[in-house]
């Protein structure tokens, strides 16, 4: 008897990659006890930012795509993220979880808060393995070193950083030795491409948007998952009705309105994002689900009075400042962000800045 010929899946078309603590889950960990009581949790008590677990499953929709966690929680808690993922309906293709038993074992103590010298050769080999031609979208936060991470990462695939710059970022992220030489091997293998379209960084201490400015209109510094999903709508990688459905978790499981929504949407606006023509489709995706059988969507009801509420908001803000253009990325102005406990200096100055 011959066995059917094996149906491989197509190669993936796009690549999401996120990160767990403060950007998929709302977790607390800046003190010992918030630590302990973190590791401890169950996978029902963790609870993820809301729309985020809405927002991933509308991206896999499509079928064509690649969902990769890269997260600093240790591995022996991947029986509980792993539960808490399946109890959102999330499914994955990657999870990748810090190995800091064995970073304490070794005395690399750098390594325990360290994030570049973890996070940036796990990329890397990842994309080694991807589809050259496979674009990728990646989310991270502003508690640790994502931004810069992240835009590093895509501006090494992209051929747009050279050795020298890269060996004097190491040095100053206290990266060791041996992780120094795994990302160097891990960039050599991966090929030469420019995917990532957009950086996702979720504020959650808060630091002013315009900090972000530095690193370009590629990383948008978002409030909520609902600003995700209109960026990643105007990039036509969600539909409409997708970016209602985020939106509408948000309403039903954390308190979101019209107001916070709409406001929102203006934000963004008026940091120079192109998003006016996603306008027009969002409202009728919302007058649609009047009619639709989708139960999340009516959680958006009355609809009728949200559409005009939504409508008149939004011709209210007038005229938006201009797009920001995209520069070369001085890595070397920006090591502060690489160093441990970069996010806590920027976050002090922030705070100053804005008072």
């Amino acid at each position: 008897m011959s066995l059917p010929d094996r149906i491989d899946p197509p190669p993936a078309r796009h690549i999401y990659r996120w990160d767990l603590d403060k950007t998929y889950l709302q977790t607390d960990f800046d003190s010992l006890r918030q630590l302990v009581r973190t590791a401890l949790q169950k996978a029902s008590q963790k609870t993820a930012v809301p729309g985020a677990a809405a927002l991933i499953r509308e991206l896999g929709a499509s079928g064509d795509s690649r969902l990769c966690i890269i997260s600093g929680s240790p591995t022996q808690m991947r029986r509980v993220l792993e539960e808490k993922l399946k109890l959102d309906g999330v499914e994955w293709d990657e999870l990748v979880l810090k190995d800091n038993v064995s970073n304490l074992l070794r005395g690399r103590f750098r390594a325990l808060r360290g994030q570049v010298g973890y996070k940036l050769p796990v990329l890397l080999e990842s994309r080694a393995h991807a589809p050259v031609e496979a674009e990728e979208v990646l989310f991270g936060d502003d508690a640790e070193a994502d931004a810069f991470i992240y835009s590093l990462y895509a501006d090494l695939v992209a051929g747009r950083v050279d050795e020298r710059v890269l060996a004097q970022v190491l040095v100053a992220a206290e990266v060791y030795t041996d992780d120094a030489t795994r990302i160097l091997a891990a960039w050599h293998a991966a090929p030469r491409a420019d995917p990532v379209r957009r950086i996702f960084i979720m504020l959650d201490r808060l630091t002013p948007p315009a900090y972000f400015s530095r690193y370009g209109p590629r990383v948008v510094p978002i409030f909520n998952y609902f600003q995700a999903a209109l960026v990643l709508l105007g990039d036509g990688l969600l539909t409409p009705t997708q970016a209602v459905r985020v939106a509408a978790e948000m309403v039903q499981t954390a308190g979101y309105n019209l107001i916070t929504l709409s406001n929102s949407f203006q934000d963004l606006l008026r940091r120079g994002l192109p998003l006016q023509a996603v306008a027009a489709p969002l409202v009728h995706a919302l007058e649609g689900a009047l009619e639709g059988p989708d139960k999340v969507l009516a959680a958006l009801r009355p609809v009728p009075d949200i559409v005009r509420a939504f409508t008149r908001r939004m011709a209210a803000l007038g005229a938006t400042p201009p797009m920001q253009r995209a520069v070369p990325i001085d890595y070397l102005q920006l090591l502060d962000d690489a160093r441990p406990g970069g996010s806590r200096r920027r976050l002090g100055r922030g705070v100053r800045s804005a008072q």
